[in-house]
Order: structure tokens, then C-alpha cells, then sequence
């Protein structure tokens, strides 16, 4: 068993600050960097971003659905971009949002946390939405593997809201039971657990209390799509342990030059630590 997710997790921030940058090769981004929307420009523009954001960031996240698109050798694009994040020295958060019943969650759990499991990512994205409890295999096993998981609690899209800031019998939200019941698998953990939750950086402020989590909180929304340093910390404070401020497009954008994406990773670095940027 490798080491805790967890503690890899806090080691890794601590020495290249808290930004997740993703790798989301949307077919408009692969052509604005000048490439075909075919597997060998899908391969270059991900290798490409792999490479670079890999050597600056702590963990990198690369959205499963865009490789799937092209089908099975975009499947293989994205294992090899999983090494190349390694290699670069940066842990890989595998945007997948899985979430079934039974055997099929344990096919999931299999083919993404597990031992031996197929797709060598640190973490994955989750559903909760057919029960937290049939997560519980997936929990025990990322754990033994030294993995981890970023279940899905209050997201910052549209549709979201209905669902999850729905009361529940005790008065809880949807997405508050949510966020505690990962808190319970994180209990006594340090420095933080291994089980994440996603909450959107656009989210009103105070409506999910991550006080008790004790774990990572994954916060898609900044940068591109709208929310700053600034709304970060009226969301989730000044210094809530395990954030990680997610930015996709907002960094992808400066490709293909590999120099232009580090540039931009590291500034948005030194936004978050309240650091001016040289040059500015």
C-alpha cells in the first residue's frame, strides 16, 4: 500500500501550492491551438498540457469524457497523459463522476482505485446521488490502495440546486449530508482524510459548512468561469485546510507554448498565496 492520499495530497500543496489544473481538451481549445480534432492532435494538445501544468502543479485534473469522445484510442491518449502527469512529479485527479449499485460499482471501483486498477490515477470524482452508501466499497478500497475520492456535494452548475440544497427530515441539505458523511470516513485522520467532496467555487457563501470535513474540497468555477481569489475566500474562508481551486480553460488558453501554460499556472499561484505577480 502507497502511502495515504491524504498526506500525499497535503505534501504536494505544500510544496506547490493549492491549484488543480485541468487538462479538458474541449474541441475548441484543441483548435485553437492550431491542431486537428483527430487522436494525434487530441494526444499533442493533452501530452502537451500534461507536461507542463505537471511540473508546476500540485494535481492535475483530466476530464475523462473529452478522451472518451474519440473512443478507444482517446481512452489510450489519457493513459499515457496519467503517466506524463507522474513523470512530472504532479498527483492525477481523474474527473470521471462515477457512481452505481452492486457489482457495478465494483467494476468501477476496479477499474479506477483499486490495487491494481487499470486507469493508475491518485483520485477520482464521484456520485453520490444513488446513496452515499454505495460508495462505501469504493471508500474501502481507494483507501487500501492509497487513493482517494472527491465526491460530488454542492456543484456550481444550474441544475444542481433543486437536488441538492433540498432539506431533508432533520434539515439538513442534500449537500450538507453529503459533505458530513464524508466527513465521518475522515475522522482522526492527519493531516486532512482521503475522501474530497466538490463544492463549486460559485456557490452563495455559508451554504455548506465544511468546518467538520477534515478532508479536500475540490472548488470547479474559478477562473473561467467567474469566481476569483476574492469569492474563494467568501465561500470557504481564508484558510480552510485541502481547498483546491480548480481552472481549466483560464490556463489552457495560453497553450501551445508549454512555457506561456507554466506562466500561467504559476501565476494564478501566486493570486492564491495574495503574492503579486512580477510584472504586474
Amino acid at each position: 500500500m502507497s502511502a495515504r492520499f491524504g498526506a500525499r495530497l497535503a505534501a504536494a500543496v505544500a510544496a506547490r501550492g493549492p491549484l488543480c489544473s485541468g487538462i479538458d481538451p474541449h474541441p475548441g481549445l484543441i483548435e485553437s491551438w492550431g491542431l486537428p480534432l483527430d487522436a494525434s492532435g487530441l494526444e499533442r494538445f493533452a501530452l502537451g498540457a500534461a507536461e507542463a501544468l505537471g511540473a508546476v502543479t500540485a494535481i492535475v485534473k483530466p476530464q475523462s469524457a473529452f478522451f472518451e469522445a474519440f473512443g478507444p484510442p482517446g481512452v489510450a491518449v489519457l493513459n499515457r497523459v496519467i503517466d506524463a502527469v507522474h513523470e512530472a512529479g504532479a498527483l492525477v485527479l481523474l474527473d470521471v463522476k462515477r457512481g452505481d449499485i452492486g457489482s457495478t460499482m465494483a467494476a468501477y471501483t476496479a477499474a479506477y482505485v483499486a490495487e491494481q486498477a487499470a486507469f493508475t490515477a491518485d483520485a477520482v470524482t464521484v456520485s453520490p446521488y444513488l446513496g452515499f452508501g454505495a460508495l462505501d466499497t469504493a471508500v474501502t478500497t481507494a483507501r487500501e490502495a492509497g487513493n482517494g475520492l472527491f465526491v460530488l456535494a454542492r456543484t456550481s452548475n444550474p441544475e444542481a440546486h433543486t437536488l441538492q440544497s433540498a432539506r431533508l427530515a432533520d434539515g439538513r441539505t442534500v449537500a450538507q449530508s453529503v459533505v458530513d458523511a464524508a466527513a465521518e470516513h475522515n475522522a482522526g485522520a492527519e493531516p486532512y482524510g482521503d475522501v474530497g467532496v466538490v463544492v463549486g467555487a460559485t456557490v452563495p457563501p455559508g451554504e455548506v459548512d465544511l468546518s467538520q470535513l477534515n478532508g479536500p474540497v475540490l472548488a470547479p468555477g474559478f477562473g473561467a468561469q467567474g469566481a476569483t481569489v476574492a469569492d474563494l475566500r467568501a465561500v470557504f474562508g481564508p484558510d480552510l485546510p485541502g481547498l483546491l481551486p480548480a481552472s481549466s480553460r483560464d490556463l489552457l488558453r495560453h497553450g501551445p507554448d508549454a512555457a506561456a501554460l507554466r506562466r500561467a499556472a504559476e501565476q494564478v499561484a501566486l493570486r492564491l498565496a495574495g503574492t503579486p505577480e512580477s510584472g504586474q
